[in-house]
């Protein structure tokens, strides 16, 4: 990975040096690539996504603030996850695999590590997608409220209140799915 500042990437891409998008590309194309495939809850939509959303920055690079690439990469990106999944839900249910959190869960046997893991990407996809999103970006992603709202576009009370709310709802599922 290169050492230069996305400032001096994007200078030198809309100086003409467009190999240089690639160490942009390179950059960000893990942590953004987990998160579309959190959101979208499989490979080759995660994929589509995360393709689509370097091609228009790329495109649109010449209206990004050099100082905030970052959370305008991630506001198109988050821009194309609700896409793809609003596409989605036209014809089936978005279930969401969030195998952080399933690593996370210290369980001792595999097929109580498969139940949870599939408990939580239910209890996930039965969140309304806002919610969702919110959850992800806060809790997955580690973003400030700051940040989210640059992304999202919406308040940081609303993305606190999706947080929370994301959290409660989250905790009722998983509740009843170890009752039930």
């Amino acid at each position: 990975m290169t050492d230069e500042s996305d400032q001096s990437l994007i200078s030198r891409v809309l100086g003409g040096d467009r190999d240089s998008f690639a160490g942009l590309v390179e950059r960000y194309r893990d942590r953004l690539g987990r998160y579309a495939v959190r959101m979208l809850g499989n490979q080759t939509d995660a994929e589509d996504a995360l393709q689509d959303t370097f091609v228009r920055a790329y495109r649109s690079l010449g209206n990004c603030r050099p100082d905030g690439f970052g959370p305008w990469l991630y506001g198109i990106l988050v821009n194309r996850c609700r896409t793809y999944a609003a596409r989605r839900t036209r014809s089936q249910e978005v279930v969401v695999a969030n195998e952080l959190a399933v690593n996370a869960a210290a369980v001792g046997h595999s097929a109580d590590r498969d139940a949870i893991r599939d408990a939580i990407s239910w209890a996930l996809g039965q969140l309304p997608s806002e919610q969702r999103e919110a959850f992800l970006l806060k809790h997955v992603e580690d973003l400030s409220y700051e940040s989210m709202e640059a992304i999202t576009g919406a308040r940081s009370s609303a993305l606190r209140m999706r947080v929370f709310r994301a959290r409660e709802e989250l905790r009722k599922l998983l509740a009843e799915e170890v009752r039930d």
